[in-house]
């Protein structure tokens, strides 16, 4: 049987804008021996599924300095203190794209990566009407918004072009919905 390790010590190692990094010092409930473990705190995220009236997913297309590469993705980003996570997912999809969704279901929660982050991202869909369309440019970021049909989204998950991982298995966990039925989304509140 696989047992929870104690937690004995957590440190501060180092303190950003974005997470904290934290080395951890936790006791094996096999041996009582303390080991030390490197974690990444961080706030909740979200990803949205935008779907307009027509069947498109509203999507962005963003140069991501980790990969240095442009992606294409779904609205996302961090939960902010005192934020419930839906209306987070609003939020970011109004902020990135200009298309506004009055409410919003949950497809469900992951975690990013249980080895290293302590955080969960809280996926959401909506149905979104179109506010003022934004391509949004500053001195570090240039995103631009482009509407898939629902129907492309599975090739374009599978030969490669959306290869964020959160990103893809939200999008994974519409598709399966989606193939049961039109009112999926509107039934999974």
């Amino acid at each position: 049987m696989i047992e929870v390790w104690q937690r004995e010590h957590i440190a501060l190692l180092q303190k950003t804008r974005i997470l904290d990094l934290c080395e951890a010092t936790d006791v094996s409930p096999y041996t009582g021996k303390a080991h030390h473990f490197i974690s990444i705190d961080c706030a909740a995220w979200v990803n949205m599924v935008p779907i307009t009236e027509e069947n498109e997913v509203v999507m962005i297309r963003q140069y991501r300095h980790g990969s240095q590469d442009v992606t294409l993705e779904i609205p996302g980003g961090m939960v902010d203190a005192g934020e419930e996570p839906a209306q987070a997912a609003m939020r970011e999809c109004k902020e990135e794209t200009g298309y506004v969704a009055n409410a919003v279901n949950c497809l469900g929660v992951l975690n990013p990566n249980p080895a290293l982050f302590n955080n969960s991202l809280h996926t959401f869909i909506g149905r979104v009407a179109e506010g003022p369309r934004i391509d949004h440019a500053s001195e570090t970021e240039k995103t631009e918004v482009e509407l898939i049909p629902m129907e492309r989204l599975r090739p374009l998950l599978l030969d490669g072009t959306i290869d964020h991982a959160l990103v893809c298995a939200t999008l994974w966990r519409f598709l399966d919905g989606w193939r049961q039925g039109d009112s999926w989304w509107e039934e999974r509140a």
